[in-house]
């Protein structure tokens, strides 16, 4: 049987403090991701830095990077081939875990070092490094000290994958190595030789950079958004790429005239006086980002729940009762709850251990069907995931890869009031909220002057962040209101005081 093609939509809403990609699956939010010019990802950035400790103990070595804290490089993760590079031949021997004490031999405090961020800073913990350099592309990642070809397990066809190591061959040097993404398959010669020459040409500015800059510093930023879109997100599976900032679809353009020329078409600026994320009903979806109950179309429910060690989700028939026996209600509801959560683990970038309590079934049958739609709905994931099978007590655990900080991490703060237990959406983000309602009513209160209500704290945060709010002065007055909380805004059309914030809320 046939499946329908499932219509992808890419959606950028661009503002000089951050920008916003959102993948819609048949209208249906499944990605969210936000770069803040506060708060940038930082996993796959190259950086020049300089040995800050060295514990033998531990195997390892802490590296000043510029970042608020020193990262942390262990002695399995050294590559000899960027120790010195400049300096020294490079060495062929490979380095032994076992000898993890012999990191003294290799490195020195105060001694300059090339590396890379594996895993981000979590917590109070330092980002994780390696010395093994890799520039990630749409088809390939180029691995500049190594010689081998590896072609990713989800090209099934032998035929395909002699290709393309064929085509590699031919046109790589022999002194770098090659992953071939799941992407490359079907791609030309041709496609394949540009990203190549690209990828080369951006490894000699790197090496340069590396010559004569001085630590500590960072060389290269892997997870520019424009970079991420063009690399991960935008391909023949996607629909069109909607952007409402001119500039930024330039840019997207430019690159794609170098790599995958025949997207351009699918690439559209947004030109309504709309909010973009508005008009695609986006915003309404982000709000559900932060509940922890999310509703079923039967009338079910699950609940998500963040600890420490893992990620729990419970299912409930809630008010589905069904009209036939026991079983196929929970079936159902089963069945429905796995499409769902496989979209909520992608939407919210669930990691980690995850463990879902499905409610009991009897059939092995039914079991089996269920697991199937989970599978099937994480199989679109571009996160590395694996789905164990029914435990004895009726569990499923899923595994999954962290591709990224959390959503709601990215748009919440530890709340104050609850000592960490819970959170509150984060000052930055009240502010963007702000903006965006400013945005939607400017064409209906051209000649209104308003009065904006705000926290105390925020109107602190907008004091000292006087470029995050674009409006007025002489048409919009920020005052101070103890009654609400810092999530909170109200907005009043003077004279009359009429409080019209719901009227013009998403």
């Amino acid at each position: 049987m046939k499946k329908n093609k499932i219509n992808t939509e890419i959606i950028v809403n661009v503002h000089p403090l951050e920008k916003r990609v959102a993948v819609m699956e048949d209208n249906r939010l499944v990605e969210l991701f936000i770069e803040k010019r506060s708060q940038q990802n930082i996993v796959g950035n190259i950086y020049k830095g300089y040995v800050k400790d060295v514990l033998p103990g531990m195997g390892a070595a802490f590296i000043d990077i510029g970042l608020e804290r020193t990262a942390f490089l262990h002695y399995s993760d050294i590559v000899l081939d960027f120790l010195d590079v400049f300096e020294h031949e490079k060495p062929s021997k490979r380095l032994n875990p076992a000898d993890s004490a012999k990191i003294t031999n290799l490195l020195k405090p105060g001694q300059e070092i090339v590396v890379q961020i594996h895993k981000g800073p979590i917590g109070s913990k330092g980002a994780r490094l390696t010395g093994q350099l890799s520039i990630p592309g749409k088809f390939i990642v180029f691995f500049p000290n190594k010689s081998k070809i590896a072609i990713s397990r989800r090209i099934y066809n032998p035929a395909e994958k002699n290709r393309i190591r064929n085509i590699l061959n031919k046109i790589r040097d022999p002194n770098v190595g090659l992953i071939v993404r799941t992407e490359a398959e079907g791609c030309g010669e041709e496609e394949l030789e540009n990203e190549y020459k690209a990828m080369t040409k951006t490894w000699r500015l790197i090496e340069k950079q590396l010559k004569h800059a001085k630590p500590p510093v960072c060389i290269f930023e892997e997870n520019a958004l424009e970079n991420f879109l063009i690399r991960d997100l935008f391909g023949e599976h996607v629909d069109k790429l909607v952007i409402d900032d001119k500039t930024f679809a330039r840019s997207i353009i430019s690159q794609l005239e170098d790599i995958s020329p025949e997207l351009i078409d699918k690439v559209e600026v947004y030109k309504e006086d709309t909010p973009i994320f508005d008009a695609w009903s986006i915003e309404k979806k982000i709000e559900t980002i932060f509940h922890s109950r999310v509703y079923l179309p039967s009338g079910g429910n699950i609940r998500i729940e963040h600890t420490e060690a893992l990620v729990a989700i419970d299912i409930n028939t809630g008010s589905f009762t069904g009209s036939n026996s026991y079983e196929l209600t929970v079936k159902k509801t089963n069945l429905e709850a796995a499409a769902e959560i496989a979209r909520q683990i992608r939407l919210r970038d669930l990691s980690g251990v995850i463990v879902i309590d499905f409610i009991d079934m009897v059939s092995d049958e039914n079991k089996q069907e269920v697991m199937e739609m989970l599978k099937t709905g994480l199989h679109r994931d571009r996160a590395k995931s694996k789905v164990y099978q029914f435990t004895l007590l009726g569990l499923v655990e899923v595994t999954r890869k962290r591709m990224r900080t959390t959503l709601i991490s990215n748009y919440s703060d530890p709340c104050p009031y609850c000592n960490g237990s819970g959170r509150v959406i984060s000052r930055d983000a009240v502010v963007m909220r702000i903006n965006r309602w400013l945005a939607r009513a400017e064409y209906f209160l051209r000649n209104r002057v308003l009065r904006v209500a705000v926290h105390p704290e925020l109107m602190k945060f907008i004091g000292d962040h006087p470029g995050f709010l674009e409006y007025d002065k002489d048409q919009i007055d920020f005052v101070e209101d103890g009654g609400l909380r810092v999530d909170q805004f109200k907005v009043y059309a003077l004279p009359q005081m009429e409080d019209i914030t719901n009227k013009y809320n998403t």
